[in-house]
């Protein structure tokens, strides 16, 4: 370990003592940024566990130490399931789900994770078969390479071309004309209740 970064342990130990011991764990002193943290800076990390639920076709949840994490899958957009009758699920959203079921459910995996999203899931590649379920999943058309806001979360931009391909080919989602992204699904139809 370099002592740059047993230093800032040190420092951080010794504040967050003092701290506990005035009572200011309430304040806003960032001691935690004194610390390398994987989920916050993006370095990645890994998770090993079994699969025991996939939610839909970009998220699962992985059972890691008796805990389950949520698994969010980095750099695709599944068609969304129904969540209750406020927010009816997309067409497809059901077989993409299966699909991604096929590579990964009930089974113990070692993910790569990037960070943590604001809902508390590790954003992550899952890799399967010498590729990743995410690529697997927007090569046979049952994901979209995610250009959300102008493709901040597109982290393998190989994605764009796989996407292309898939709908060149009409496969999966790209079998039916009129796709909508799931990002503009969840504020047309979820948020505005203009579903088709």
């Amino acid at each position: 370990m370099k002592s740059n970064q047993l230093k800032k342990i040190r420092i951080y130990w010794f504040l967050a003592s003092v701290t506990a011991v005035v009572g200011l764990c309430s304040t806003q002193f960032a001691l935690v940024n004194l610390l390398p943290a994987a989920h916050a800076t993006g370095t990645p990390y890994k998770l090993t566990g079994k699969v025991v639920r996939v939610s839909d076709g970009d998220t699962v949840n992985l059972l890691v130490e008796n805990k389950q994490e949520r698994i969010r899958l980095a750099s695709i957009d599944a068609p969304e399931t129904a969540h209750g009758s406020s927010q009816p699920g997309q067409p497809f959203g059901e077989a993409s789900r299966k699909n991604l079921a096929e590579y990964v459910a009930g089974k113990t995996l070692t993910v790569v994770c990037f960070e943590k999203d604001h809902y508390d899931r590790h954003i992550c590649d899952i890799p399967v078969n010498g590729t990743t379920a995410n690529r697997l999943q927007v090569e046979q058309g049952y994901a979209w390479a995610n250009q959300q806001a102008k493709g901040k979360f597109l982290r393998d931009k190989t994605l764009v071309d796989l996407e292309k391909s898939a709908r060149q080919k009409k496969l999966g989602l790209w079998a039916e004309p009129g796709a909508i992204a799931p990002w503009q699904w969840r504020v047309e139809c979820w948020k505005n209740k203009k579903c088709s």
